[in-house]
């Protein structure tokens, strides 16, 4: 059996919420609240959710951006859940992140050469030719080319600013790669422009990728396995195909409902929503499934037990107490 690249369980995220010295004690807003799931080598894994979810919480707190509050996380069986300064530094060679605006990561004062470089400076201890040649290997590796060293980040579109944020990750030629809204302000023709490029630097590099998003459609066309967040945990979790060809959460019920179809009533994919309602206050979720306020299907347990992420079908893990997740 192949062994995971990414092993994460239990993996909680609270961070100190609303509250004045008159209110007391303030809330702990529980972003991540006990989350768990495997990677497996070569793979492109999605995370999906509404916003809020705690989907872009999960991929800081795997890079370790953020700390953990509590659980663990293994990659490539090592325990990286609280790593030093020193040590977090050198992780960052083999787990690199893409954020949602590439131009946020880029230094505005440099030029793309000094850009692409510093990684290599730091990390490495090759020698200026080599650097350089790297630089150029990467560059044209996501289809720009030498003319562009001299530029600023400023000068580049949206689509060449997110090639150029990938050039700067695989200069360290990292195993996983978290992509975190990749696709999010492009033209739907950049788009699928981008993901083809995604999956051509996935086979040329050897990569494995956790792929964050709420475009449920571009998940589906690229991710082999799919993990649904509600409210800072995973209620359902299997193959891609399985999961938008037979929903079983409530949930992702919902959220596949809402993919607009050609020929059906928008923001009905073809059926009614089976929810309603707005997501909870992660300051103060509800008792029990934090989904039941808004399920058209909740018992009496839902409103009294938190439920566990457990084997269903196909395969895949749900966590609902109608039946393993069917109702």
């Amino acid at each position: 059996m192949t062994q995971p690249i990414l092993d994460v369980h239990s993996l909680r995220k609270h961070f100190k919420g609303s509250g004045s010295f008159l209110e007391g004690k303030p809330r702990r807003v529980k972003a991540l609240d006990g989350v768990t799931f495997q990677v497996l080598p070569g793979e492109t894994f999605g995370v999906v959710g509404e916003s809020g979810c705690g989907k872009s919480t999960l991929g800081k707190t795997l890079l370790g951006i953020y700390r953990p509050t509590e659980g663990e996380v293994r990659f490539k069986g090592r325990d990286i859940t609280r790593l030093s300064k020193r040590a977090s530094i050198r992780l960052k060679r083999e787990i690199q992140y893409v954020y949602q605006d590439p131009g946020s990561s880029l230094d505005p004062m440099w030029k793309v050469r000094r850009i692409l470089a510093e990684p290599l400076v730091i990390h490495t201890d090759l020698n200026r030719r080599a650097v350089r040649e790297r630089v150029r290997e990467m560059l044209a590796a996501v289809g720009l080319g030498e003319e562009h060293l001299s530029l600023y980040p400023h000068e580049f579109s949206g689509g060449q600013q997110r090639r150029l944020g990938l050039a700067r990750i695989l200069c360290l030629n990292p195993s996983l790669v978290v992509l975190d809204e990749p696709t999010s302000g492009l033209d739907v023709s950049v788009q699928a422009t981008i993901l083809k490029l995604f999956l051509d630097l996935k086979d040329r590099f050897d990569l494995t990728y956790i792929f964050i998003s709420h475009n449920l459609s571009v998940v589906r066309m690229m991710c082999s396995r799919l993990a649904v967040m509600y409210a800072g945990r995973i209620v359902e979790m299997g193959e891609t195909s399985a999961l938008f060809e037979r929903p079983i959460h409530p949930y992702t019920r919902l959220l596949i409902s809402a993919i607009p179809m050609i020929g059906k009533k928008p923001g009905t994919g073809g059926e009614e929503a089976e929810g309603i309602g707005e997501p909870p206050n992660p300051e103060s979720f509800p008792p029990g499934c934090r989904f039941w306020p808004r399920c058209p299907h909740e018992i009496e347990a839902c409103r009294r037990e938190v439920p566990d992420l457990r084997p269903g079908p196909d395969g895949r893990w749900i966590a609902c107490h109608l039946n393993g997740g069917e109702g």
